[in-house]
């Protein structure tokens, strides 16, 4: 069978799973997630077999380490998967929820009730355990998908799309709503994104170029985790000890993943205090800093940051760092520079505060608090398909609910329209 060909017969299979699954009881999809949370841990050999597989061949391609770290399964991101699953089979099904209720005068009653999305094309790149928070997702919210991760990490997602397959299985489920993409052509995206009428919403998760090549080509809508230009602002109001703190958590403790700091402004009145204390520790956890001429004049090690450098989402132990006036100058940098996805500020001047809060455009915007923090588990969600960029149907980390749309039931005792 032909790629295209095989891309069509899994969305086939997927919308008639996607049917079943959207009228199973909370019971059987939760019971489903924790089956699939028992099955990666007791297989946590296997996988980890399957992921050194990848590992080796990557290792041999000159990929950087963020790459590596993302492609890395160790015990302990097992675990972390089948905890993902565990929280999730604990949160509340949306689906049939009602949103909103009310009363026409002419008696009718309009409810907007929670219902699945239906086949959800998954797409993206060489993070193996965004493989099961997906599809635990996905199936919570009642809704099929089809899963093409990255060719770097093919024999590890197998591997793990195998486990949660037989597992949905074993608790009732329609094993066709988790499908699984098997070959590493790239004609496979493509022909996924042409599916209309068999798929309602592709997310494509991975690198800039890489997103707008999927929106470019979709005639399905999509739902784009875009680039993450995350900055954090240090005004002149900061507790300078909780600002270091934040800075080099923010920027050290992942660097590799979308919500790590990429550039980090500083009030000029603190810049003198901040900087230098900041610089040493940041230097300890491996950070380069690449400052503006401000910055330089207080870490003379930092090297010149360039005009590209307040456009560049580093991924790596890198640092942009710049020094402004005051909070109008650091609200217009993140105006002209940020992508949309987090931002923050550190401050105990409430005005401040508020000011950034109100002003500044983002899916996220955090006060006093470090951006690796948005992430669809640590807001709660038990998991994410991805943080959101977009501004339609959702915005920010993807969970549950968002994996949902809305119908309108209407209530009625014999009312016709005049």
């Amino acid at each position: 069978m032909d790629t295209r060909s095989l891309m069509a017969a899994k969305a086939r299979s997927a919308r008639a799973a996607a049917r079943a699954l959207a009228l199973c009881p909370t019971k059987v999809k939760d019971d489903a997630l924790l089956q699939m949370a028992r099955g990666l841990v007791e297989k946590t050999g296997a996988l980890l077999e399957a992921n050194r597989a990848d590992l080796e061949r990557a290792g041999g391609r000159g990929h950087p380490r963020a790459f590596l770290d993302r492609l890395t399964l160790t015990e302990a991101r097992v675990e972390d998967m089948a905890q993902g699953l565990r929280e999730i089979a604990a949160l509340p099904d949306p689906v049939g929820t009602v949103a909103e209720v009310w009363r026409r005068p002419n008696g009718i009653e309009i409810s907007r009730v929670r219902v699945p999305l239906g086949v959800i094309g998954f797409v993206y790149e060489s993070r193996p355990n965004v493989t099961a928070d997906a599809a635990g997702l996905c199936v919570k919210a009642g809704n099929a998908v089809i899963l093409r991760g990255g060719s770097e990490a093919i024999e590890s997602n197998t591997a793990i799309a195998a486990v949660l397959a037989k597992a949905l299985d074993k608790a009732g489920g329609p094993p066709d709503a988790l499908q699984f993409v098997e070959t590493t052509d790239r004609e496979a995206v493509a022909a996924l994104l042409e599916l209309e009428g068999l798929v309602d919403l592709v997310i494509p998760r991975g690198g800039e170029d890489f997103v707008r090549w999927v929106a470019a080509r979709a005639r399905v809508p999509v739902l784009k985790h875009d680039k993450g230009l995350v900055h954090m602002f240090v005004d002149a109001g900061a507790d300078l000890a909780m600002a270091a703190r934040l800075a080099v958590n923010a920027k050290a403790q992942r660097p590799g993943v979308c919500n790590a700091l990429e550039t980090l402004l500083v009030h000029a009145a603190v810049a003198a205090a901040f900087l230098p204390a900041l610089a040493a520790r940041l230097a300890e956890a491996g950070v380069e800093l690449r400052g503006c001429p401000r910055t330089r004049a207080l870490v003379p090690g930092a090297r010149a940051a360039t005009d590209a450098d307040w456009d560049a989402e580093y991924l790596d132990l890198i640092l942009a760092v710049r020094v402004v006036d005051d909070l109008d100058e650091a609200i217009r940098h993140i105006g002209r520079h940020g992508t949309g996805l987090a931002e923050a500020i550190v401050t105990n001047d409430l005005r401040s505060a508020r000011r950034f809060t109100h002003e500044v455009d983002a899916a996220a915007v955090l006060v006093n608090a470090s951006t690796r923090l948005v992430d669809g588990a640590q807001f709660g969600m038990g998991a994410e398909m991805g943080i959101s960029t977009s501004r339609v149907h959702a915005r920010g980390p993807v969970g549950v609910r968002e994996l949902t749309t809305t119908k309108f039931v209407v209530q009625g005792d014999g009312q016709v329209r005049e």
